[in-house]
């Protein structure tokens, strides 16, 4: 059955591969491009050398601030400042600052939407930050430059037929906060289009980045558009995420870029960088490093793209998704439906299961008490990590992604996680008395803890579905080779030993893409618990990951031989004194509680 039921996953591929399409660019813009680059390269000298420390807060981010607010005022762009407080963990509550100049639209061909050129341009402090984001600021300063200024003085000033705003972030590198705070605002409600430049001057090959902060992905036309501008500029198509890389990143919404939160709310936006997920460390960022002939490549592909954007047609907002492979896109609600398809094989096969322990008449109530308690002992451990967090053990702050090279990224707080693990022991100790085999295990009460697991391993195969279906592609290896464990109960230890860790693939790869990706390594685990604590991560996703926990430990259990079924009355071992306290204090509560009986009246009969 479970075999052939995998014929039912042909038709979902058959309708993602009718999905599969190829999105056109918008036509070149009629002028070239005048973007100069020795001049963005004196800017950004200019901002790393006299500032190098533009940590939000600091006396530098507000120095930096000014500078950028005279340099555009120079072109005649008067700027306009917003000023907000957030707290970065690690750091505490920050004043932070975004700066907004705006071209205003001809009014004869007036769009309702707007065009957003932006970069950040604070940094961690750790170093002059040349490429991240100088850079990015110096080319902003320059588009503004070419707006404001043509370079012929005979010509008249270029209107454009959207309005254009260059919007300077504060908070980009820790998390995109100055982005999250504009696409929030009442001032992104009629943003057609954002192109954000960050780390632009880099020694490595042009790339787009466009993950989400949700499960949702750019507009085909607007990747297209912007990879044949790049093209034009360098001869070569940019690099991208791979089809798995953005596969995981819809999976588990994520990105270190700031066009994150506009994609997240269906405005369409991307990345123009020169580095990986992860832009290059401050330390490690010198104005040495800085490519003059990369910075002018990408600023005229910018400015390229920007009048593609304000030639062509208005961009679509809206909540969708896609797989990007460069001259096709594939489609995510086929996607989503060949996942989904992969879940089949298992539910039938696990249902089969049940009904054969149905017909052979196995109790399931055992191994689902055991289950149930192992759940119970995953949450409690849930909502301690939380009060912790409440308390101040694990840094807090904005539900943002925390800068990798932060120390509250990579410093893992030992006396709060040595308090953690203690209770967690000590709960451990309790749970486990219900757990422990204390008599030889049937085949059929194995058999009924393989069934009764499967099933809720099911269960969190639907719960995914409900909330994020991307994320099956860490679910689905769990699935289809624990679905094999019952069939080798006999078989020799390490066999089954390899099919339980081939299940733990999936919370592996995100694991794994977090300390290759992003630099983290062995950070990875607690950067993506932090990312939990600060309510970065949707509430279901953990509940669902504790879920799994449960029945990944039983699963364990179960395949090293140490699995036992919930005893009965008979069977529990005599309380200790920790459970005698708790049935005391409750039937003390009990009695208290009790009514006392009115006193029967004498006269009465």
């Amino acid at each position: 059955m479970y075999r052939g039921t995998w014929l039912l996953v042909a038709l979902p591929l058959l309708a993602a591969a009718f999905s599969v399409q190829r999105p056109a660019a918008l036509p070149a813009p009629t002028l070239p491009p005048a973007f100069d680059e020795s001049s963005a390269l004196s800017v950004a000298t200019e901002l790393s050398g006299l500032r190098a420390d533009r940590r939000p807060g600091s006396p530098g981010a507000a120095s930096s601030a000014r500078w950028l607010s005279a340099r555009l005022a120079a072109f005649g762009l008067r700027t306009r400042s917003d000023a907000f407080t957030a707290v970065i963990p690690g750091v505490g509550r920050v004043r932070l600052e975004n700066l907004i100049a705006e071209v205003p639209a001809l009014p004869a061909r007036h769009s309702e939407q707007a065009i957003v050129v932006m970069a950040h341009r604070d940094d961690v402090g750790n170093g002059p930050g040349a490429n991240d984001n100088a850079s990015g600021t110096a080319a902003l300063v320059e588009l503004a430059r070419a707006y404001a200024n043509p370079a012929d003085a005979s010509l008249r000033p270029v209107t454009p037929a959207h309005r254009i705003v260059f919007l300077s972030t504060d908070g980009g590198a820790y998390g995109g906060l100055g982005a999250e705070r504009f696409s929030a605002s009442p001032d992104a409600g009629d943003v057609g289009a954002v192109i954000n430049l960050d780390a632009v001057a880099g020694r490595g090959p042009p790339r787009i980045e466009l993950a989400g902060d949700e499960p949702l992905s750019p507009p085909g036309t607007l990747l297209r558009t912007a990879a044949a501008r790049i093209l034009d500029q360098t001869g070569a198509e940019p690099e991208r995420p791979s089809a798995l890389r953005q596969l995981v990143d819809l999976g588990f919404p994520f990105s270190l870029y700031e066009q994150a939160p506009f994609v997240a709310r269906g405005i369409p936006a991307l990345t123009l960088t020169t580095a990986s997920d992860r832009p290059p460390p401050s330390f490690s960022d010198t104005v040495d490093k800085l490519d003059e002939r990369r910075l002018g490549e990408l600023g005229r592909a910018a400015q390229g793209l920007l009048g593609s954007l304000d030639a062509g047609l208005e961009l679509t907002r809206g909540g969708s998704s896609s797989i990007y492979l460069g001259a096709r896109i594939v489609r995510g609600w086929a996607v989503e439906l060949v996942l989904i398809a992969a879940l089949l094989p298992f539910l039938f096969a696990a249902v089969d299961l049940f009904a054969r322990c149905r017909r052979r008449r196995i109790h399931l109530a055992p191994a689902f008490r055991s289950l149930r308690t192992r759940l119970a002992f995953w949450l409690f451990a849930g909502l301690v990590f939380q009060l912790f967090a409440v308390l101040g053990a694990w840094p807090g702050g904005a539900a943002r992604p925390l800068a990798p090279e932060s120390a509250a990224a990579r410093s893992w707080p030992l006396l709060g996680l040595t308090a953690f693990g203690l209770i967690l022991g000590a709960s451990w100790l309790v749970a486990r008395q219900r757990l422990l085999p204390r008599r030889a295990v049937r085949s059929e009460e194995q058999l009924a803890g393989y069934t009764a697991t499967l099933l809720a391993v099911g269960v969190i195969g639907l719960l995914v579905v409900a909330t994020n279906p991307f994320a099956l592609v860490f679910v689905l290896p769990s699935l289809h080779a624990w679905i094999w464990l019952p069939q080798l109960r006999e078989a020799s230890p390490w066999a089954r030993a390899g099919v339980f860790a081939l299940g733990l693939g999936g919370p592996l790869l995100l694991l794994a893409s977090f300390a290759g990706r992003f630099g983290l390594s062995l950070d990875a685990p607690w950067y993506i618990s932090q990312l939990v604590s600060v309510g970065y991560v949707p509430f279901p996703a953990p509940i669902v990951f504790l879920l799994w926990l449960a029945a990944a430990g039983q699963l364990l259990a179960l395949a090293a031989g140490r699995y036992a079924p919930y005893p009965d009355a008979a069977e529990r071992p005599p309380r200790g004194p920790i459970r005698e306290l708790v049935r005391t204090v409750a039937l003390a509560a009990r009695a208290r509680r009790r009514p006392t009986e009115p006193a029967r009246d004498a006269s009465y009969g």
